[in-house]
């Protein structure tokens, strides 16, 4: 494919998407449940489309290929164990639902700090999703300049590939708030399951089919195909991997605040199945076009070119490869306004309005549009210092964020959770995982990926014991939660 037909293809994406976007506006959206949770009216399958493109964001396509091109077979397994971590939206998606429904909640942030009785609460769980969410933003930038610097062979820079990601993610937010991304996300989504399936069915018969392809691996890189893979996975490092990914749905703010949008209880099963459906199928796609490239092109200085590399084959007709090019933009893309729009209301809802008493709804709604650019200069920052692998910078965002896990399955399962426990669950785990990452990543032979959960539900469970919590706030929150 050529310079020339990747912008051309990229314009007719941005022409349609723009158009989605603006006809997605309903209403004046002047609140922040219209703005930010599009009036909790979203559809069953709008709502599977956004959620898929959202949570499968350049980290599959570029990130997981990447992963399988470096760590083999062990990637399938990593991102196995986070398809099954995906039950947990069986168990907490109606009960979010549930008291979203009955308190009016805006964040996840704002649910634990009215459940826990404790605006500290409220505003230390947003200040930490800032703090690990920022970087994960980064890494969809970060894979968007990969993947067209990749497929033009540096032709395209990385960082004009970063600002144009940025720039479009900062539009959607604007155009319509989550309406607006959530129906882009269902164009996007669309797009990405279709065209990268029908892609990598080609690919692997340009390699052979099935049998040339694994044969080609059995023969030149053995060790890919045999657990845990070539070096990347060890047992400490899968788990260090996996744990974080597990509670992705109830750790990631911009995915479990999407619990509080459909408009009924059948929409949030359809948003589960869709999801499920989708994302069995893609990460299938997404390791078979990590192996494919790991047979056409043993050699790669980066891991994470793998995917572009093979679209600017020739085993990929360039119109097809384009369009594959441009979905997957589009997903990360989905994924960085997702994230904007959630921290922005994070901080507007919790930081701001928990600092000046008396702040309404318009003025928080004013706050959080004047976040959203600034969050995503701070993510371009990140994006262009091209750290590490994207895979795993992801995880490394998530092994901060399950700092919310225990105090969030104990809002619903335990009533002597107190606020002193998530308090100290969620500040403590932050600065631990932080200190980490800052001094290589390890201690006691276990990353930050293992030590996170345990340091926060040692936290909150312990610190919960002695000490004192509103039992008439939590019995209310308890039983609003099975109302559905």
């Amino acid at each position: 494919m050529t310079e020339s037909m990747i912008w051309w293809s990229v314009a007719i994406y941005l022409v349609v998407a723009i158009g989605i976007a603006i006809l997605a506006r309903q209403g004046k959206m002047a609140d922040m449940s219209g703005y930010f949770l599009g009036d909790r009216k979203m559809g069953g399958f709008v709502s599977a489309m956004s959620y898929s493109a959202t949570t499968y964001s350049a980290f599959m396509m570029v990130g997981l290929a990447g992963l399988t091109y470096k760590g083999g077979v062990g990637a399938l397994g990593f991102e196995i164990v986070y398809f099954a971590g995906v039950s947990l939206v069986a168990i907490f998606g109606p009960r979010f639902w549930a008291v979203g429904k009955k308190f009016g909640y805006v964040t996840p942030s704002e649910m634990l700090g009215h459940r826990y009785a404790d605006k500290k609460v409220s505003m230390a769980v947003a200040i930490s999703s800032c703090v690990f969410l920022i970087p994960y933003a980064a890494v969809q930038l970060a894979g968007v300049g990969y993947l067209l610097q990749g497929a033009t062979d540096g032709a395209i820079p990385f960082t004009t590939g970063v600002v144009l990601a940025t720039a479009v993610a900062i539009f959607f937010s604007y155009v319509a708030g989550i309406r607006s991304v959530m129906w882009t996300d269902s164009l996007q989504a669309i797009m990405m399951i279709i065209a990268s399936t029908l892609v990598a069915w080609l690919v692997i018969q340009g390699l052979g089919g099935f049998h040339g392809l694994f044969d080609t691996l059995a023969e030149k890189k053995p060790e890919s195909l045999v657990v845990p893979g070539p070096g990347l996975f060890s047992f400490v490092t899968f788990l260090g991997l996996t744990i974080p990914w597990f509670f992705f749905s109830l750790s990631n703010p911009q995915v479990s605040q999407r619990l509080f949008m459909p408009s009924s209880l059948h929409a949030m099963r359809r948003m589960l199945l869709g999801f499920l459906v989708f994302g069995l199928i893609y990460t299938l796609v997404s390791v078979l076009w990590g192996f494919s490239a790991l047979a056409a092109f043993p050699d790669l200085a980066k891991a994470d070119l793998a995917t572009a590399t093979l679209l600017g084959s020739d085993l990929v007709p360039p119109l097809l490869g384009v369009i594959v090019l441009v979905g997957i933009m589009a997903a990360a893309i989905s994924t960085i306004d997702s994230i904007m729009l959630t921290l922005s209301s994070m901080f507007a809802r919790d930081v701001y309005a928990n600092m000046k008493d008396g702040c309404d709804d318009t003025k928080q709604l004013w706050v959080g549009k004047i976040v959203i650019p600034i969050i995503a200069i701070l993510a371009f920052g990140f994006a262009e210092l091209q750290l590490d692998l994207i895979a795993v910078l992801s995880v490394a965002a998530s092994s901060g964020l399950v700092a919310v896990v225990p105090a969030t399955i104990g809002a619903f399962y335990w009533k002597s959770g107190t606020a002193a426990g998530a308090l100290a669950s969620v500040v403590g785990t932050t600065l631990i995982v932080l200190i980490m990452y800052a001094s290589g990543n390890s201690f006691l032979g276990l990353p930050a990926g293992i030590w996170g959960i345990v340091v926060a539900t040692v936290l909150y469970v312990g610190v919960s014991l002695v000490s004192s919590a509103p039992l008439e706030r939590a019995a209310e929150f308890m039983d609003a939660s099975k109302k559905y």
